[in-house]
């Protein structure tokens, strides 16, 4: 039975380790996301990095990276800056890549 518990408990340590792990992961994506977004919208210094945090509090909205993409959208359409979809898309998924990258 010994081994049988091992297992299960080595089971429920990675699936925990990789929770954390994508939590940590979306969290950065999230911030680094938001540091980019203050960039584009000339936000530099204490400032973007209180925005970058408004976009990381965002991300606990819903699973996934929507909630962060509508608020960088809603942001810069406020500020009329012309970034495409396409380009805060792209964005994302770049910053996800580093992300790990930076984390693993």
């Amino acid at each position: 039975m010994t081994s049988l518990d091992d297992r299960k408990n080595a089971f429920e340590n990675k699936f925990a380790h990789d929770a954390e792990f994508r939590f940590k992961v979306e969290a950065r994506t999230a911030k680094l996301l938001g540091l980019w977004a203050a960039e584009q919208m000339g936000v530099t210094g204490d400032e973007a990095a209180t925005y970058a945090g408004t976009v990381v509090a965002s991300n606990l909205e819903e699973a996934g990276f929507n909630d962060i993409k509508r608020k960088v959208r809603g942001d810069f359409d406020a500020k009329g800056i012309a970034v495409s979809d396409h380009m805060i898309e792209t964005m994302t998924e770049t910053f996800f890549e580093e992300a790990k990258t930076q984390l693993a």
